[in-house]
């Protein structure tokens, strides 16, 4: 008989108990899944066999607990849209300011990029902008910042023929901000992103070492190799070569100088990739690997320990 070690004996105990969770789940669904034999667990759980995520949430991979948010009062919410001349469209934004607020006062910035399907309505899970800007973490008042939640579109942030709104936050939303007294200097701007809004948090930061003087990525979308990204998206990058020029970890020594904050879930698909990428952060970022999945549930568990770590380096 083998003789396992401690971490062994816990991944075994940890499987015998998922496997039975989706047997009892087989059993009792009226068919809805058809036991095949005895390797089906771990071909689905492998993801070679359609059905991980729903298998996820059966055996409670995804699971996530957090507190409830809190606020300290009611912000308030500047909302508008501007013709871009980098995404050759118009955009539409929103900027979150926190309880007081006073007219062209001068504040950090914190500019949040959405995820995949998102605009500046629902870049932030469970909150708004200007409930961002008030929230309470630990029991504490965050100091004061604003943030920038904006149109970028589905095309990860990179620039694309026509379409570069990586260049619309960078001189356009930016100093637009920055006219309102908005992370203008002497005051600093932070990046904030979920999955894609991740992977354009590390690409602008990279590309913009001197403008940026935080990052906080929660599950971020990073694919290291252009095969991986054309499967999963064929429209993320316009070619190889743009994907090689936008690599993200081969370009990770720019971050050398920039506070880097990084969240993701064991059971997210981006997980391993994130693992990879987190290797090559400077010394003394802060690096959050827990229970969880790519889904709502652990943003938003992950969003506060961001905006307190923003605020921080920010203030």
């Amino acid at each position: 008989m083998k003789n396992f070690t401690k971490d062994e004996k816990s991944n075994q105990i940890s499987k015998s108990i998922s496997r039975r969770r989706f047997l009892k789940f087989a059993g009792g669904a009226a068919g809805a899944v058809v036991i095949a034999g005895g390797g089906l667990y771990e071909l689905v759980n492998n993801g070679d066999l359609p059905g991980k995520s729903a298998l996820e949430q059966i055996t409670g991979a995804c699971n996530v607990s957090y507190p409830p948010l809190k606020f300290s009062g009611v912000g308030s919410t500047i909302k508008g849209s501007f013709n871009s001349k980098f995404r050759n469209k118009t955009v539409g934004y929103t900027i979150g300011l926190p309880h007081g607020y006073i007219q062209n006062q001068k504040l950090p910035l914190i500019v949040m990029l959405h995820g995949y399907g998102g605009n500046n309505e629902n870049a932030l899970v469970g909150m708004t902008p200007s409930q961002a800007a008030c929230l309470i973490v630990d029991n504490e008042k965050l100091p004061d910042f604003a943030i920038v939640t904006v149109d970028g579109g589905n095309d990860y942030w990179n620039p694309h023929p026509r379409d570069n709104p990586m260049a619309m936050v960078v001189d356009e939303l930016i100093p637009m901000c920055q006219g309102l007294g908005l992370g203008a200097a002497p005051s600093k701007i932070g990046l904030m992103g979920i999955s894609m809004g991740g992977f354009g948090d590390f690409l602008i930061a990279e590309r913009y070492p001197k403008l940026i003087s935080a990052v906080a990525a929660i599950s971020p979308a990073i694919w290291l190799s252009y095969d991986q990204a054309k499967a999963a998206n064929f429209n993320a990058f316009a070619s190889e070569n743009d994907f090689n020029q936008d690599n993200v970890l081969t370009h990770a020594t720019f971050l050398k100088s920039i506070p880097v904050r990084v969240a993701s879930g064991y059971d997210d698909p981006f997980y391993p990739d994130v693992k990879t990428f987190a290797k090559s952060l400077p010394q003394g970022s802060q690096i959050y690997f827990g229970g969880g999945c790519h889904t709502g549930e652990f943003f938003i568990s992950q969003e506060p320990p961001s905006l307190k770590f923003l605020a921080n380096h920010l203030s």
